[in-house]
């Protein structure tokens, strides 16, 4: 089960989060009723972020599952393994959230094997149970369990989208980057660089992600303007701090770097 982490926070831990808007408040109606809820936005966006600071606002644990190609509906629900011995069955991150009423999150869900899907729909309308094939139990979902998905819709083709059928079973939120104005004290918050010197650093963000789709594929992430005032507030120069973590990770094509280094000199003179 690679890929699969398990967080329990408590309130006075919950990560540094800015609010861009009412994504707060919903989120909270949503765990108040019961209902699953989709996060739809660009990578680095701060989806993640925003999971594990709403877990610990409402003190429950949080197990968080990287979806990828081959990540399987047992890999979500748990399998038999030989423990000392014996065959004992092992519980897998999902069917552990509903157990426990903690909040399960997977992230870019679109990119789990087709059987996902099939497992998440009773837990997504007013049944709200697991059935586990493998050991005949069906389970009710705990108080709390909640259910939170994700996904990148820039990265969507023919066969990586969620169906109608699994999409409405969700509320959603759509997520973008934030404004400047979010963007740099959360920079600032983030890396201990002074807003002064976040702020031509969330500029030169903001140009990139204008060229996604033309030179780019994907605009920088607010995780990268991050790393990149990390390595400046830790004595790194800035050209090389802006070259390692907001140029070198959005592109392989020498020409495109060139232009892009280029667009920096622009920015920074």
């Amino acid at each position: 089960m690679k890929d699969i982490n398990h967080t329990s926070e408590g309130v006075a831990d919950a990560p540094f989060y800015l609010p861009q808007g009412d994504e707060v408040s919903v989120f909270e109606a949503a765990a108040k009723h019961d209902l699953p809820i989709l996060l739809i936005g660009p990578t680095g966006c701060g989806k993640t972020r925003f999971v594990a600071y709403m877990a610990a606002r409402l003190g429950r644990p949080l197990y968080t599952v990287a979806c990828h190609d081959d990540l399987s509906a047992a890999d979500l629900i748990g399998r038999y393994l030989l423990k000392g011995g014996e065959t004992i069955w092992v519980d897998g991150p999902l069917t552990r959230a509903v157990r426990e009423g903690a909040i399960c999150y997977l992230d870019e869900v679109v990119e789990a094997r087709k059987d996902v899907a099939v497992v998440l729909h009773p837990l997504t309308d007013d049944r709200r149970i697991l059935p586990i094939d493998r050991t005949g139990e069906e389970i009710s979902a705990a108080p709390g369990f909640m259910l939170v998905a994700s996904y990148n819709p820039g990265y969507q083709n023919i066969l990586k989208t969620l169906k109608p059928s699994t999409r409405q079973r969700f509320l959603a939120l759509d997520f973008a980057f934030p404004t400047p104005e979010l963007e740099i004290p959360v920079v600032a918050a983030e890396s201990g660089l002074s807003e002064d010197r976040v702020k031509p650093l969330v500029r030169l963000a903001n140009k990139l992600r204008d060229m996604k789709g033309q030179d780019i594929e994907e605009g920088v992430s607010t995780r990268l303007v991050v790393y990149a005032a990390t390595l400046i507030a830790g004595g790194m120069p800035i050209e090389r701090a802006i070259e390692t973590a907001m140029i070198e990770p959005l592109t392989d094509d020498a020409d495109t770097k060139r232009g892009l280094l280029d667009l920096v000199t622009a920015v920074f003179g």
